[in-house]
Protein backbone atom coordinates (compact mmCIF):
# COMPACT_ATOMS: atom_id res chain seq x y z
CA UNK A 1 0.00 0.00 0.00
CA UNK A 2 1.38 3.48 -0.92
CA UNK A 3 2.04 5.76 1.77
CA UNK A 4 -0.15 8.33 2.42
CA UNK A 5 0.43 11.52 1.39
CA UNK A 6 1.21 14.28 4.43
CA UNK A 7 -0.98 16.91 3.13
CA UNK A 8 -4.52 16.79 1.91
CA UNK A 9 -5.80 17.03 -1.65
CA UNK A 10 -8.84 17.31 -3.97
CA UNK A 11 -9.39 14.32 -5.38
CA UNK A 12 -9.77 12.11 -2.71
CA UNK A 13 -11.95 15.06 -0.45
CA UNK A 14 -14.33 15.38 -3.32
CA UNK A 15 -14.95 11.37 -3.56
CA UNK A 16 -15.55 11.01 0.13
CA UNK A 17 -17.95 14.57 0.07
CA UNK A 18 -19.58 13.77 -3.26
CA UNK A 19 -19.63 9.91 -3.02
CA UNK A 20 -18.20 9.72 -6.46
CA UNK A 21 -15.25 11.37 -8.87
CA UNK A 22 -16.42 14.93 -9.63
CA UNK A 23 -14.38 16.61 -12.68
CA UNK A 24 -14.46 20.37 -13.27
CA UNK A 25 -16.20 22.16 -16.36
CA UNK A 26 -14.15 25.47 -17.24
CA UNK A 27 -16.86 27.94 -18.43
CA UNK A 28 -15.77 31.45 -19.90
CA UNK A 29 -18.10 34.00 -18.85
CA UNK A 30 -17.44 37.00 -21.00
CA UNK A 31 -16.22 38.77 -17.67
CA UNK A 32 -13.46 41.57 -17.35
CA UNK A 33 -11.82 43.22 -14.66
CA UNK A 34 -11.64 46.23 -12.68
CA UNK A 35 -7.92 46.54 -13.67
CA UNK A 36 -8.68 46.11 -17.57
CA UNK A 37 -10.91 48.28 -18.19
CA UNK A 38 -9.82 51.65 -16.83
CA UNK A 39 -12.08 51.32 -13.43
CA UNK A 40 -9.26 50.88 -11.25
CA UNK A 41 -6.27 50.11 -13.93
CA UNK A 42 -5.50 49.24 -17.46
CA UNK A 43 -3.72 46.28 -18.68
CA UNK A 44 -4.66 43.67 -16.20
CA UNK A 45 -2.40 42.03 -13.53
CA UNK A 46 1.49 41.35 -15.45
CA UNK A 47 1.64 37.99 -15.09
CA UNK A 48 -2.35 37.45 -16.94
CA UNK A 49 -2.96 36.98 -20.09
CA UNK A 50 -4.95 38.11 -22.86
CA UNK A 51 -7.49 35.67 -21.57
CA UNK A 52 -8.10 36.38 -18.14
CA UNK A 53 -6.23 32.96 -17.26
CA UNK A 54 -9.37 31.02 -18.92
CA UNK A 55 -10.29 29.35 -22.03
CA UNK A 56 -11.54 32.06 -24.27
CA UNK A 57 -14.69 30.27 -25.77
CA UNK A 58 -16.64 32.78 -25.37
CA UNK A 59 -15.41 35.66 -27.23
CA UNK A 60 -14.65 32.73 -29.49
CA UNK A 61 -17.99 32.00 -29.84
CA UNK A 62 -19.37 29.44 -27.99
CA UNK A 63 -22.03 30.10 -26.01
CA UNK A 64 -22.30 29.30 -22.38
CA UNK A 65 -24.57 26.25 -22.01
CA UNK A 66 -22.85 24.79 -25.42
CA UNK A 67 -19.51 25.44 -23.21
CA UNK A 68 -20.64 23.47 -20.44
CA UNK A 69 -22.56 20.73 -22.78
CA UNK A 70 -19.33 20.40 -24.80
CA UNK A 71 -17.88 20.18 -20.58
CA UNK A 72 -20.00 17.39 -19.45
CA UNK A 73 -19.63 14.61 -22.67
CA UNK A 74 -15.91 15.57 -21.84
CA UNK A 75 -16.00 14.38 -18.35
CA UNK A 76 -18.58 11.50 -19.46
CA UNK A 77 -15.92 9.94 -21.78
CA UNK A 78 -14.27 9.89 -17.47
CA UNK A 79 -16.37 6.82 -16.68
CA UNK A 80 -14.69 3.97 -15.65
CA UNK A 81 -17.55 2.09 -16.75
CA UNK A 82 -20.17 2.83 -18.14
CA UNK A 83 -23.17 3.22 -15.00
CA UNK A 84 -20.04 5.05 -12.78
CA UNK A 85 -22.14 7.94 -11.59
CA UNK A 86 -19.69 10.93 -11.95
CA UNK A 87 -20.42 14.61 -11.00
CA UNK A 88 -19.37 18.48 -12.50
CA UNK A 89 -18.30 21.08 -11.01
CA UNK A 90 -19.29 24.05 -13.45
CA UNK A 91 -15.86 26.28 -12.90
CA UNK A 92 -16.25 30.00 -13.37
CA UNK A 93 -13.11 30.57 -14.34
CA UNK A 94 -11.70 33.35 -16.93
CA UNK A 95 -11.61 36.67 -15.65
CA UNK A 96 -13.42 38.23 -12.79
CA UNK A 97 -16.74 36.62 -12.67
CA UNK A 98 -18.64 38.44 -10.35
CA UNK A 99 -17.56 41.89 -11.60
CA UNK A 100 -20.83 42.37 -13.68
CA UNK A 101 -24.49 43.93 -12.90
CA UNK A 102 -26.57 41.46 -11.20
CA UNK A 103 -28.72 40.99 -14.57
CA UNK A 104 -25.88 39.46 -16.15
CA UNK A 105 -24.72 37.33 -12.96
CA UNK A 106 -28.66 36.27 -13.15
CA UNK A 107 -28.26 35.03 -16.58
CA UNK A 108 -25.49 33.37 -16.15
CA UNK A 109 -26.68 31.68 -13.27
CA UNK A 110 -30.46 30.69 -15.27
CA UNK A 111 -27.91 29.03 -17.73
CA UNK A 112 -26.82 26.54 -15.21
CA UNK A 113 -29.86 25.99 -13.17
CA UNK A 114 -31.36 23.94 -15.32
CA UNK A 115 -28.59 21.43 -14.34
CA UNK A 116 -28.33 21.68 -10.61
CA UNK A 117 -28.64 18.81 -8.30
CA UNK A 118 -28.31 17.09 -11.66
CA UNK A 119 -24.64 16.62 -13.62
CA UNK A 120 -23.84 20.16 -11.81
CA UNK A 121 -23.05 19.16 -8.24
CA UNK A 122 -20.89 22.11 -6.93
CA UNK A 123 -20.62 25.55 -8.67
CA UNK A 124 -17.16 27.57 -8.24
CA UNK A 125 -16.90 31.19 -9.23
CA UNK A 126 -13.51 33.00 -9.95
CA UNK A 127 -13.61 35.83 -8.84
CA UNK A 128 -11.06 38.74 -6.83
CA UNK A 129 -11.70 39.94 -3.14
CA UNK A 130 -12.89 43.45 -4.32
CA UNK A 131 -15.58 42.45 -6.29
CA UNK A 132 -18.23 41.30 -4.07
CA UNK A 133 -21.27 43.20 -3.38
CA UNK A 134 -23.92 41.98 -0.76
CA UNK A 135 -26.35 41.30 -3.74
CA UNK A 136 -23.59 39.00 -5.39
CA UNK A 137 -23.36 37.20 -2.67
CA UNK A 138 -27.29 36.70 -1.62
CA UNK A 139 -27.42 35.42 -5.28
CA UNK A 140 -24.89 32.72 -4.80
CA UNK A 141 -26.53 31.78 -1.33
CA UNK A 142 -29.62 31.28 -2.98
CA UNK A 143 -27.52 28.55 -5.49
CA UNK A 144 -25.97 27.06 -2.34
CA UNK A 145 -29.17 25.91 -1.16
CA UNK A 146 -28.80 23.37 -3.68
CA UNK A 147 -25.16 22.43 -4.33
CA UNK A 148 -22.12 23.83 -2.53
CA UNK A 149 -20.92 26.92 -4.14
CA UNK A 150 -17.50 28.08 -3.55
CA UNK A 151 -16.06 31.31 -3.89
CA UNK A 152 -12.62 31.31 -5.74
CA UNK A 153 -10.78 34.07 -4.10
CA UNK A 154 -7.13 35.27 -5.61
CA UNK A 155 -4.57 36.66 -3.24
CA UNK A 156 -1.81 36.03 -4.66
CA UNK A 157 0.37 36.89 -2.26
CA UNK A 158 0.22 38.15 0.96
CA UNK A 159 2.22 41.75 0.42
CA UNK A 160 0.58 44.43 -0.39
CA UNK A 161 3.39 46.14 -2.08
CA UNK A 162 4.20 43.33 -4.62
CA UNK A 163 0.42 43.37 -5.42
CA UNK A 164 0.77 47.01 -6.40
CA UNK A 165 3.58 45.97 -8.33
CA UNK A 166 1.66 43.50 -10.44
CA UNK A 167 -1.30 46.15 -10.88
CA UNK A 168 -3.45 43.44 -8.90
CA UNK A 169 -4.84 46.68 -7.17
CA UNK A 170 -6.40 45.26 -4.37
CA UNK A 171 -4.79 44.52 -0.79
CA UNK A 172 -4.59 41.71 1.76
CA UNK A 173 -7.12 43.58 3.81
CA UNK A 174 -9.58 43.03 0.66
CA UNK A 175 -8.98 39.33 1.33
CA UNK A 176 -9.67 39.42 4.22
CA UNK A 177 -12.73 41.14 4.40
CA UNK A 178 -13.76 39.08 1.29
CA UNK A 179 -13.02 35.74 3.33
CA UNK A 180 -15.55 36.72 6.10
CA UNK A 181 -18.15 37.98 3.87
CA UNK A 182 -17.94 34.98 1.90
CA UNK A 183 -18.55 33.11 5.16
CA UNK A 184 -21.14 34.91 6.82
CA UNK A 185 -22.90 34.59 3.64
CA UNK A 186 -22.65 30.53 3.88
CA UNK A 187 -20.66 30.06 1.57
CA UNK A 188 -16.84 28.59 0.70
CA UNK A 189 -13.98 30.02 -0.27
CA UNK A 190 -10.82 28.85 -2.01
CA UNK A 191 -7.78 31.43 -1.46
CA UNK A 192 -5.28 31.20 -4.59
CA UNK A 193 -1.53 32.00 -4.04
CA UNK A 194 1.46 32.35 -6.73
CA UNK A 195 5.07 31.26 -5.36
CA UNK A 196 7.86 33.22 -6.72
CA UNK A 197 6.54 36.06 -7.75
CA UNK A 198 9.04 39.23 -8.05
CA UNK A 199 9.70 40.99 -5.36
CA UNK A 200 8.03 38.40 -2.80
CA UNK A 201 10.81 35.68 -1.94
CA UNK A 202 10.94 32.53 -0.55
CA UNK A 203 9.70 34.44 2.86
CA UNK A 204 7.05 35.76 1.34
CA UNK A 205 5.61 32.28 0.01
CA UNK A 206 5.66 31.53 3.66
CA UNK A 207 3.58 35.05 4.93
CA UNK A 208 1.30 34.06 2.15
CA UNK A 209 0.54 30.45 3.26
CA UNK A 210 0.19 31.81 7.00
CA UNK A 211 -2.59 34.58 5.72
CA UNK A 212 -4.15 31.86 4.09
CA UNK A 213 -4.51 30.12 7.09
CA UNK A 214 -5.51 32.90 9.30
CA UNK A 215 -8.48 33.72 6.70
CA UNK A 216 -9.85 29.97 7.02
CA UNK A 217 -10.32 29.22 3.47
CA UNK A 218 -11.47 26.00 3.08
CA UNK A 219 -9.44 25.36 -0.47
CA UNK A 220 -6.05 26.73 -1.41
CA UNK A 221 -4.80 27.24 -5.33
CA UNK A 222 -1.12 27.91 -5.24
CA UNK A 223 1.29 27.23 -8.74
CA UNK A 224 4.61 28.28 -9.43
CA UNK A 225 5.42 31.82 -11.76
CA UNK A 226 4.39 31.16 -15.41
CA UNK A 227 5.58 33.57 -17.65
CA UNK A 228 3.52 33.17 -20.53
CA UNK A 229 3.03 35.13 -24.15
CA UNK A 230 0.88 37.88 -24.37
CA UNK A 231 1.40 39.13 -21.07
CA UNK A 232 3.34 42.40 -19.43
CA UNK A 233 5.44 40.36 -17.44
CA UNK A 234 7.16 38.87 -20.50
CA UNK A 235 8.44 41.42 -21.41
CA UNK A 236 10.69 41.72 -18.47
CA UNK A 237 11.23 37.96 -18.90
CA UNK A 238 12.37 38.81 -22.25
CA UNK A 239 14.82 41.49 -21.07
CA UNK A 240 16.59 39.50 -18.65
CA UNK A 241 14.96 41.35 -15.73
CA UNK A 242 13.04 38.61 -14.15
CA UNK A 243 14.01 35.31 -12.99
CA UNK A 244 11.57 32.30 -12.40
CA UNK A 245 12.10 29.18 -9.87
CA UNK A 246 13.43 26.10 -10.79
CA UNK A 247 11.29 22.77 -10.27
CA UNK A 248 13.22 21.70 -7.27
CA UNK A 249 13.44 25.48 -5.68
CA UNK A 250 9.39 25.28 -6.46
CA UNK A 251 9.18 21.72 -3.82
CA UNK A 252 11.19 23.41 -1.57
CA UNK A 253 8.98 26.76 -1.16
CA UNK A 254 5.77 24.69 -1.58
CA UNK A 255 6.80 22.34 1.26
CA UNK A 256 7.67 25.59 3.16
CA UNK A 257 4.44 26.86 2.08
CA UNK A 258 2.56 23.42 3.01
CA UNK A 259 3.74 23.19 6.59
CA UNK A 260 2.48 26.51 7.62
CA UNK A 261 -1.26 25.76 5.90
CA UNK A 262 -3.89 24.31 8.51
CA UNK A 263 -3.74 20.73 8.71
CA UNK A 264 -7.31 20.54 6.93
CA UNK A 265 -7.18 23.09 3.96
CA UNK A 266 -7.50 21.11 1.18
CA UNK A 267 -5.05 21.44 -1.87
CA UNK A 268 -6.68 22.30 -4.97
CA UNK A 269 -3.88 22.86 -6.60
CA UNK A 270 -0.51 22.33 -6.51
CA UNK A 271 1.00 23.63 -9.93
CA UNK A 272 0.04 25.48 -12.75
CA UNK A 273 0.00 24.35 -16.34
CA UNK A 274 -0.33 26.33 -19.85
CA UNK A 275 -0.21 25.17 -23.29
CA UNK A 276 3.49 24.89 -24.56
CA UNK A 277 2.61 27.72 -27.37
CA UNK A 278 1.86 29.94 -24.75
CA UNK A 279 4.57 29.16 -22.16
CA UNK A 280 7.94 31.16 -22.39
CA UNK A 281 8.91 29.71 -18.76
CA UNK A 282 9.70 27.78 -16.68
CA UNK A 283 9.86 24.77 -18.76
CA UNK A 284 11.06 22.23 -16.25
CA UNK A 285 9.53 18.96 -18.44
CA UNK A 286 7.77 17.90 -15.69
CA UNK A 287 4.07 16.99 -14.85
CA UNK A 288 1.77 17.63 -12.11
CA UNK A 289 2.32 14.19 -10.15
CA UNK A 290 5.88 14.30 -10.55
CA UNK A 291 5.74 17.72 -8.25
CA UNK A 292 3.09 15.87 -5.99
CA UNK A 293 5.31 13.36 -5.56
CA UNK A 294 8.71 15.43 -4.95
CA UNK A 295 6.65 17.78 -2.56
CA UNK A 296 5.94 14.34 -0.32
CA UNK A 297 9.18 13.30 -0.52
CA UNK A 298 10.67 16.58 0.02
CA UNK A 299 7.92 16.87 3.48
CA UNK A 300 8.93 13.19 4.27
CA UNK A 301 12.70 13.81 4.63
CA UNK A 302 11.83 17.07 6.94
CA UNK A 303 9.82 15.04 9.13
CA UNK A 304 7.05 17.46 8.47
CA UNK A 305 3.44 17.61 6.97
CA UNK A 306 0.93 19.98 6.08
CA UNK A 307 0.07 22.22 9.36
CA UNK A 308 3.34 21.94 11.06
CA UNK A 309 4.45 24.95 11.56
CA UNK A 310 0.47 26.46 11.58
CA UNK A 311 -0.32 28.35 14.24
CA UNK A 312 -2.17 26.30 16.24
CA UNK A 313 -5.23 29.32 17.01
CA UNK A 314 -5.65 28.77 13.35
CA UNK A 315 -5.56 25.49 12.70
CA UNK A 316 -9.18 24.19 13.12
CA UNK A 317 -12.39 25.35 12.48
CA UNK A 318 -12.59 25.58 8.72
CA UNK A 319 -15.79 25.74 6.75
CA UNK A 320 -16.37 22.56 4.26
CA UNK A 321 -14.67 23.02 1.14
Amino acid sequence: MTDPLPFRTLAPWLRESFGMPVYRVALDAGSTCPNRDGTKGLGGCTYCDVEGSGTGALRGGAELEEQLLLGLKRIERRKRTPDESIGAIAYLQSYTNTYVDIARLDEVLSVLDPYLEGPISCLSVSTRPDCLSAETLQRLAQVARRVPVWVELGLECANDEVLQQINRLHTVADFEDAVARVHAAGLSAVGHAILGLPGDGREGARHTAEVLARSGVAGVKAHHLMVLKRTQMAHAWRAGELDVLTCEEYVEWLADFVERLRPDQVLHRLTGDSPAENLLAPRWGVNKNRVRESLADCLRQRDTTQGTLCSPSWSSGLDNA
